[in-house]
């Protein structure tokens, strides 16, 4: 899990995916390529596996991701918990977190926000608009934001 370098030799920003529904997960990672977006995404299903991923990375001493994106609903750890772990450690708390979920609650949305989450973006149900949004996140937080060094 090492860095890949750029033609410049700065590490490709990597993204984590941590997202329970295959076809959202696919759907993710396709937008990312059809926009030009050739970041690594490494894809977790639940969040006992993104934790897990995280302390692996911490504990090998291998690159970590430099966006998480997060759904709120899991299974096993749901996203609030992974959030709030994130942002507890002192190593990963610098990781940006863009939660991606259906939940439009404004519980949900503060929740988010008060266990300093990122960013709030509700998945669009329509494919074309989901594809539009990835993209959009993308660009932003892959392109135009200075992210920490890792």
């Amino acid at each position: 899990m090492a860095s890949i370098a750029t033609t410049n030799g700065g590490p490709i920003p990597s993204i984590l995916l941590v997202e329970d529904n295959p076809a959202d997960a696919r759907l993710a990672v396709e937008a990312f390529r059809e926009n030009r977006l050739d970041n690594p995404v490494h894809v977790v299903n639940n969040g006992e596996e993104a934790v897990d991923y995280l302390n692996c990375c911490k504990k090998q001493n291998t690159a970590l991701p430099s966006l998480i994106l997060l759904d709120l609903n899991l299974p096993r750890k749901d996203g609030r918990e992974v959030l709030a772990e994130i942002k507890a450690d002192q190593v990963l708390k610098s990781i940006p977190v863009v939660v991606l979920t259906t939940s439009q609650s404004e519980d949900d949305i503060r929740t988010v926000y008060a266990l300093n989450g990122n960013c709030y973006v509700t998945k669009n149900p329509d494919i074309e608009q989901f594809i539009e949004t990835v993209r959009l996140l993308g660009d932003f937080w892959l392109k135009t934001v200075r992210l920490p060094p890792r």
